[in-house]
């Protein structure tokens, strides 16, 4: 196990009706003005905004509203935000949605008190400052409820990146299962999948003698096995949706993820797809993990052997431990295909023609080097044969 330093401060208030302790919360944490940051659509329709409207009138707090926020957000609406909160002297951002939601939140309070170009942030300066921000999930996924994390699509150039940092790492989060109950089943699927690879991108370590996050992690993917699936056969399962809700949560904390070493080359790669497709960030990971850990699979053949045995149920074969990774990787292609992820990219407009596009952005877009590292470095080529994998 390496070094580490943890620090997690986010105040998580979890349940039934707490969407109704925002304006609260706001006061806690030294709001008086706020920027109310959200997509639209269900937020609006289900009530929800108005709920958390109330919430804020109730606490005596002046708010402004920035909708718009869309699946991959974009760096434009970013910089209408910092523009917004600059002008009308807002101090808090709640962010009311989903992973893009708070990310784009994220973005605009590390931009309003900074000099230079948010983007910078976005290519590698850390976030040490910025706006409090909070949240109100209503999608169980990203995880960005309880990181320091954020990515944004850059319109010029369409780049996904991210930015990393404890300036935006929300001071505290509102989480209710009941918010997730509506959502359609394609939706949640497409969290359920992005759950499983925060877990399994840590999972991926050149780190040894990690037994108690690999536990951690095990334990995790085992319970997206369980009440993934039932969240998905019966929506409305509040238990179900609590527990998947929670595990999101602790799949990006980085609890699982402290003293070891950890990929994320799977989210680079797929990075590009909801880049160029605009696809459910969720479906495009669905289809890079597979054919990631394919790839790289003999470069730590019993890592992928534990997971296969230890989360997915197989029997271990020590005469061919391959044979029971590879049975490992394919148990869980058919549990994302079985709560209806995409197998190909072509299932979401990808096509052969874009690959050399895809590997371009990827390896050299934006300042990168022409590699990508991780639990392995992967060169042009190897991101372009695991790119055709996909097909």
């Amino acid at each position: 196990m390496e070094n580490f330093t943890f620090y997690s401060p986010t105040k998580f208030v979890f349940g039934k009706g707490t969407e109704k302790e925002a304006g609260k919360l706001i006061r806690e944490f030294g709001g008086s003005k706020v920027l109310i940051h959200y997509g639209g659509g269900s937020v609006v329709r289900s009530g929800l905004l108005d709920r958390v409207k109330a919430s804020l009138d109730e606490a005596s707090l002046s708010y402004i509203e920035l909708g718009g926020v869309k699946p991959n957000p974009r760096s434009g609406l970013v910089y209408e935000g910092i523009d917004l909160c600059r002008r009308e002297g807002i101090d808090f951002i709640l962010a009311v949605g989903g992973g893009s939601s708070i990310d784009s939140a994220k973005a605009i309070a590390a931009g309003t008190i900074y000099d230079g170009d948010f983007w910078d942030f976005y290519q590698g300066k850390p976030v040490t400052k910025a706006l409090p921000v909070g949240t109100v999930l209503t999608i169980s996924a990203a995880g960005s409820e309880g990181s320091g994390d954020s990515v944004i699509t850059k319109e010029e150039g369409m780049y996904k990146r991210g930015a990393s940092g404890e300036g935006i790492r929300p001071k505290f989060s509102i989480l209710n299962p009941e918010l997730t109950t509506t959502l359609p089943p394609y939706q949640t699927a497409c969290g359920i999948t992005d759950i499983m690879a925060h877990l399994y991108e840590r999972y991926l370590t050149n780190s040894t003698d990690v037994e108690v996050t690999d536990r951690l992690i095990e334990a995790l993917l085992l319970t997206m096995k369980k009440e993934g699936m039932r969240s998905i056969k019966e929506p409305l399962n509040y238990e179900a949706r609590a527990n998947v809700m929670w595990a999101g949560t602790m799949a990006h904390t980085n609890s699982c993820g402290v003293g070891r070493s950890q990929d994320w080359s799977s989210h680079c790669i797929e990075h590009e797809l909801s880049a160029l497709y605009d696809c459910a960030h969720g479906a495009g990971l669905a289809v890079t993990m597979p054919a990631v850990f394919k790839y790289v699979l003999k470069h730590n053949v019993m890592r992928f052997a534990q997971a296969a045995v230890r989360v997915w149920g197989c029997e271990m074969n020590f005469e061919d431990p391959e044979k029971t990774a590879l049975e490992g990787i394919e148990a869980f292609r058919n549990f994302l295909t079985e709560i209806g992820m995409p197998k190909t990219i072509s299932e979401f407009g990808g096509k052969e023609e874009d690959i050399p596009e895809l590997v371009k952005n990827l390896c050299y877009g934006d300042g990168r080097d022409g590699t990508i590292s991780g639990f392995v470095t992967l060169s042009e080529e190897d991101c372009a044969n695991i790119y055709k994998m996909m097909l």
